[in-house]
């Protein structure tokens, strides 16, 4: 009886030290957080679209030109005798302001000096500044996905905010490679 006693402890401690089996990962496949972000995305786009064709329509002295970055501009000055454009490493020196799609102003006119495609800018402002010569002033109008985004810029520019952005190229000192 002291042995089966014994032998019934001994195949309880063995069968009860078997590690626990793995679970299988449950995984879930339906991409519904994409779909719904990428539906949003969409109408939020199709809306600001709206308004700024209004902007366009409201103002037919100036000859906007649609960029085929998905931005909209039109030129106050045009450089005529000039040719160079920016390029990647080369340095501009320009002015501009922001404000919103109300043109409520946002940032009063600043200088600033930007190593292109070197140093951080909005991506609307940095394509912008790509199709400008010395001596250009364009008003661009940015949607929210060309200007800050979704982040906005953590100061004055909220969440999915379209800008409108007076630019002028004072000099493009060209990278000697």
């Amino acid at each position: 009886m002291k042995y089966l006693f014994y032998i019934l402890i001994i195949a309880l401690i063995v069968t009860s030290c078997k590690s626990p089996e793995a679970r299988i990962p449950e995984t879930v496949k339906s991409g519904s957080f994409l779909k719904e972000s990428a539906e949003r995305n969409k109408k939020l786009n199709e809306k600001e679209q709206l308004i700024i064709q209004e902007i366009i329509k409201s103002n037919p002295s100036e000859n906007y030109i649609a960029s085929e970055s998905g931005f909209w501009y039109y030129y106050n000055v045009k450089t005529q005798n000039d040719t160079i454009q920016p390029k990647f490493g080369d340095i501009v020196d320009f002015q501009y302001s922001i404000s919103d799609i109300n043109g409520e102003e946002i940032y009063k006119q600043k200088r600033k000096t930007y190593v292109m495609d070197k140093q951080e800018l909005f991506t609307g402002l940095r394509e912008g500044l790509k199709l400008m010569k010395p001596g250009d002033d364009i008003t661009f109008i940015f949607p929210s996905q060309k200007a800050y985004g979704y982040y906005g810029d953590d100061n004055k520019i909220g969440t999915n905010v379209p800008l409108i952005c007076k630019v002028k190229l004072n000099t493009i000192t060209q990278e000697h490679d």
